[in-house]
């Protein structure tokens, strides 16, 4: 027996097994707003997540600025289903119910009942003239910077439009001269005058169709843009005219528990009776903001901020939960009589009646915080008796374009159609994965040029990894041997999905996480033009690995669509078949043989051949979506690429060549016009070349040479020198000169 312990009968006895040391993995933390800080994120119940997003208030059409909300929190959301694997459900409401709904509908009716009655231009004239009146005395009250430049704009709208009517009518100019102008006036001034219409008549609209009618159309536009956008749809939608027995009943409960109180058929949210109560807390969101009136008058909305209404709060600070209807506004029966729903507890009541009484994500625009966040913590807090109603609060960041801010009010936005007009939905979400989603955004040229760019790159790698896989599947006698080039780009892949990891650990940051993807890219195409430059193929399983990674990641982002394992989808959304495969084969019969036929002209000089292979190449085959890639000593490289992209390639590759061409024939004149000059300086014999300039010279020596000035004073001796060095070179010039005739002759 060892003495040593270590042979038991002859044998060996093995160590004990130890695990490896742990390294630490990073773990998904979010920017909670309640906090103002990465917090950890814990979901309440296990993997499954519940989140409740604001909708859009739908009277008009849907903006950048409800793109910039909507798109981000879609990448977050698909981001937590598809990439961290959680369980979520999504809800989002529909505010159709609102201030500014009922008085954008009232006013369009009306406006349309006015036009109806085709006024005379007379008519029309002083009626706009009747409504400047009080929108002049509104405009002079404004002390909003940017609102008061909007007016502003507006009335000299229509002072530019009003002037040349009001000339016509007084010189009775022909009809068919004055009703243009008129038409012309009444498009203009249609703000003005549907506002001045509504406050002398939108008492008397008691239609409760109206009312509705409108926010319908807008939501179906709305989910028109979300369509086009690739957002996908919440999996509940709730309208808050769908839920007005649920507020009803859930404003009944806050009174019941002591937070709010009936006041003229109206009920408010009493704010200092929650924030003096030890379990509660008012204004967790942005408490600085308490007291803030401008704030909370646009939280209640234009309809409901009066002398009267104001009036009947025990605080200014209080919200309303319910509101007693006015004449031309439309009503629902309640405990307290016929009203209806304040703005903020319409989230209350549907995120409660879907979610309960605790939700894990609520997200919703910067904006919002306060007063609209910051009352619907307090109502859904104060309704169940609790102080955790949301446990993550997410704010997407503000949209600007072009660094000025954007905002529906001031009419400085631009619609989801206008910018799809410009850029295709992928681009528009690529701008959005290239910033942080809680940051400010700038919409401009420059911004949506970066995502073209982007595109353009991730799309280059994936064609080329495509061109890649096409040789033989059988790898049977083909060397896929790992060199070192092969262990340096897996290692570099293996960081970079290590760094896109923990970028979207850290509070989702998916422009780290595409800077990444970037690098990863750049460092394969590397890998592949130096095996091309070797005349090798690349290592098919690590490229298409890399290409299958990124595809994976841009589907996870919303980016792709569609069941390619590799790349952007060619051929349109609606493409049933998979057209890569299906024609990739014979567009290659067809390479080759142009390759063929190229070989023989150059080899027998025939350019005419050459150029209609030229011509097949750059203007033949971008017209169906498919690039040739001549590479000299290599084979030509096919690509299906979308058209549209090739066809502006081609056009950009077109105007490049006629600014070169252009640029070449400006140089060429300039340089004829240089020799030209030149030669023409040259034929001036030295003793006249002073003489012409008497506006510096009076007298001149037998040679020509300047004695006096202008002025009849001699020339001073430094100055004759110069003008010695002047003489003496125009003299070998002109010698040059007649010495190159004389050869000539």
């Amino acid at each position: 027996m060892s003495s040593s312990g270590d042979h038991v009968k002859g044998k060996r006895v093995q160590p004990p097994w130890s695990p490896p040391a742990r390294t630490d993995v990073p773990q998904l933390r979010l920017y909670n707003s309640l906090t103002r800080a990465k917090e950890l994120f814990v979901p309440q119940k296990g993997n499954k997540v519940s989140w409740y997003c604001c909708g859009p208030t739908v009277y008009d059409a849907s903006h950048m600025g409800h793109a910039r909300s909507y798109i981000s929190f879609d990448i977050l959301r698909r981001i937590l289903r598809d990439y961290f694997k959680y369980d979520v459900l999504y809800c989002m409401n529909i505010t159709d119910i609102d201030d500014k709904i009922i008085k954008r509908a009232r006013q369009n009716h009306l406006l349309d009942q006015y036009k109806e009655k085709q006024p005379q231009a007379a008519q029309i004239m002083q009626d706009v003239l009747s409504a400047r009146g009080p929108f002049q005395a509104h405009l002079i009250a404004t002390t909003d910077p940017d609102k008061k430049q909007m007016l502003e704009r507006l009335d000299a709208a229509v002072s530019a439009s009003l002037e040349p009517l009001q000339v016509a009518v007084e010189s009775t100019a022909p009809d068919e001269v004055v009703e243009p102008l008129a038409q012309v006036l009444l498009k203009r001034a249609k703000d003005l005058l549907a506002d001045w219409l509504d406050q002398q008549l939108g008492s008397q609209v008691t239609d409760n169709s109206i009312f509705s009618t409108l926010p319908k159309f807008w939501e179906a536009e709305y989910h028109k843009d979300m369509e086009a956008l690739n957002v996908l749809l919440p999996d509940v939608l709730t309208r808050v005219s769908e839920y007005v027995p649920e507020i009803v009943q859930f404003v009944s409960k806050i009174i019941s528990n002591g937070y709010g109180y009936e006041s003229n058929g109206s009920v408010y949210f009493d704010t200092s009776k929650f924030d003096s109560s030890p379990q509660h807390s008012y204004a967790k969101l942005v408490p600085e903001a308490v007291g803030d009136q401008k704030a909370l008058q646009e939280g209640e909305g234009d309809l409901s901020i009066s002398a009267d209404r104001l009036s009947e709060k025990k605080s200014q600070n209080d919200f309303a939960l319910w509101k007693a209807s006015k004449p031309g506004e439309p009503s629902w029966n309640s405990p307290w009589g016929k009203g209806r729903p304040g703005w903020h507890i319409e989230c209350s009541a549907m995120a409660g009646s879907i979610l309960g009484e605790s939700m894990d994500i609520h997200g919703g625009g910067f904006d919002l915080r306060f007063p609209h966040h910051d009352n619907e913590l307090a109502q859904s807090e104060a309704f169940f008796d609790n102080d955790h109603w949301v446990r993550y609060f997410l704010h997407t960041g503000h949209l600007t374009i072009a660094g000025c801010k954007m905002s529906k009010s001031l009419k400085n936005f631009i619609t989801i159609k206008d910018a799809l007009s410009r850029n295709t939905a992928r681009q528009l979400r690529l701008a959005f994965l290239m910033h942080s989603w809680k940051d400010t955004l700038d919409y401009s040229a420059n911004t949506m040029e970066s995502a073209v760019q982007y595109e353009k790159f991730m799309n280059e790698f994936f064609l080329n990894v495509k061109d890649a896989l096409r040789c033989p599947t059988d790898i049977t006698g083909q060397s896929e041997k790992w060199e070192t080039a092969e262990m340096e780009l897996n290692n570099g892949f293996y960081d970079r999905k290590s760094a896109v990891h923990e970028a979207l650990c850290d509070n989702v940051d998916t422009r780290t996480a595409m800077e990444e993807m970037r690098a990863l890219v750049s460092q394969s195409n590397t890998y592949i033009a130096s095996r091309k430059s070797a005349k090798l193929r690349p290592n098919r399983m690590l490229v298409e690995s890399i290409a299958v990674y990124l595809t994976n990641m841009l589907k996870i982002f919303g980016a792709i669509e569609g069941s390619e394992p590799i790349g952007f989808p060619v051929g349109g959304q609606n493409q049933n078949v998979d057209l890569e495969s299906t024609v990739i084969p014979y567009l290659t019969v067809l390479s080759n043989f142009r390759e063929g036929v190229r070989k023989i002209a150059r080899e027998q000089k025939v350019t005419e051949l050459l150029q209609l292979c030229d011509e097949l190449r750059d203007d033949t085959l971008p017209e169906l979506g498919v690039r040739l890639e001549d590479h000299e000593g290599l084979s030509t490289v096919v690509k299906l690429v979308d058209k549209e992209m090739l066809l502006k390639e081609r056009e950009e590759k077109k105007k490049i060549e006629e600014e070169k061409k252009r640029k070449k024939e400006e140089a060429a004149r300039k340089k004829q016009e240089q020799e030209m000059a030149k030669l023409a300086k040259m034929k001036i014999p030295p003793c006249q070349m002073f003489r012409t300039e008497i506006d510096k010279y009076s007298s001149f020596d037998e040679t020509g040479f300047p004695t006096h000035d202008a002025e009849g004073k001699e020339i001073s001796k430094g100055q004759v020198k110069k003008l010695r060095k002047l003489y003496e070179a125009q003299e070998k010039l002109h010698n040059e000169y007649l010495q190159t005739a004389q050869n000539g002759s």
